[in-house]
């Protein structure tokens, strides 16, 4: 257990549940939810999206170390958050319609019970480590815009310039070709221009000892509404973790991850004894039922792309994709590997 968790926090939990059992007859004490017995992982092992390589190999590495499953995670999506290459996460992502970067991230410490997550927020190159903050520092859950963003700025964090010159060009590309009745000229059609992406970084960890933790970060959809929030930063739809059981994440279109409740279902599925990769399979077909007919094409296929990425306390791990031919990125104690997920869907040739 790190530094970020203190031992006073640590005793009050475990004088908690004595409590709990020192309940008098006829008084019924508040139930877990119901959990399988999984023997701990016998090694340390990190998953995330495949855009996460070198945060695995970081992540685990530190967990190596001794570090706290939280930490390690974070410290692995930080390398996306930094990354002005990245522009669908942190510092460089694209921005909304507006041409102004506004950023989500949630994240869960298994050991503790406890989560933190902020929305729409501004100026802050980490926002992975602002979620983390409320969840060590309030008894709130979720920060959202200006007020995230004071918060932060309460901790010493610096507020930055997050549009980078790359971000902007490919938003003022986007914006010359809005509508043709607009006062932008019209850039040709054979010039390459910048279509609309979502991309985020997942990432969950479990260690030797069975605790489990789960991040994720993201700049949202590119050209959004000023204020849409996807599911990164919803507990149980980016990302959710139950120490009982392991983790889950997801990257892809957030608000079809949203009304299936994603990260959740996939976690309860392992509870139920499901494999990560089949777990997360079982959530896809959920999405693809909870899909209105706009969003599927004439195979009732979604015209949208999904991934969710898992990890069961034994170490087990796993990924799957609305799609044949993605990725995700893991890494199991030896060296970070990219690994094919599960599908649904062959795509079209």
């Amino acid at each position: 257990m790190s530094d970020s968790y203190s031992r006073r926090e640590f005793l009050g939990a475990a004088s908690g549940l004595t409590a709990g059992v020192a309940l008098g007859p006829g008084v019924l004490a508040a139930r877990s939810a119901p959990a399988i017995h999984i023997r701990p992982a016998a090694m340390n092992v990190v998953v995330a999206s495949a855009n996460g390589l070198r945060g695995v190999q970081r992540a685990g590495e530190l967990l190596d170390q001794g570090m706290d499953t939280l930490d390690a995670a974070i410290e692995g999506v930080k390398i996306q958050e930094l990354d002005p290459d990245d522009m669908s996460v942190g510092y460089g992502g694209l921005p909304n319609e507006e041409g102004i970067v506004q950023l989500d991230s949630s994240c869960m410490h298994g050991p503790t019970r406890r989560a933190g997550a902020v929305a729409s927020l501004e100026g802050i190159k980490t926002p992975s480590v602002v979620a983390k903050y409320v969840l060590l520092y309030t008894d709130h859950v979720l920060l959202v815009g200006p007020g995230a963003k004071r918060f932060a700025l309460s901790y010493g964090f610096q507020e930055e310039d997050l549009l980078t010159d790359r971000a902007r060009e490919a938003w003022l590309r986007w914006r010359a070709r809005r509508g043709p009745d607009d006062n932008w000229l019209e850039v040709p059609d054979d010039e390459q221009l910048s279509r609309e992406e979502h991309g985020t970084i997942n990432i969950n960890a479990v260690n030797a000892s069975g605790d489990v933790s789960s991040v994720t970060t993201t700049s949202g959809l590119s050209w959004k509404i000023p204020g849409r929030v996807g599911d990164s930063p919803i507990i149980g739809a980016g990302q959710y973790t139950d120490n009982d059981v392991g983790a889950a994440g997801s990257t892809g279109r957030g608000e079809a991850c949203i009304k299936a409740c994603g990260a959740f279902l996939t976690v309860e599925f392992m509870r139920r004894g499901m494999g990560p990769s089949d777990a997360a399979l079982e959530t896809m077909r959920r999405v693809v039922s909870t899909t209105e007919a706009r969003l599927l094409d004439e195979r009732g296929r979604p015209r949208f792309g999904l991934n969710f990425y898992a990890v069961n306390k034994k170490g087990e791990f796993g990924g799957a994709s609305m799609f044949a031919g993605a990725r995700y990125a893991a890494w199991d104690g030896t060296e970070a590997k990219h690994h094919d997920a599960a599908y649904l869907f062959e795509r079209e040739r």
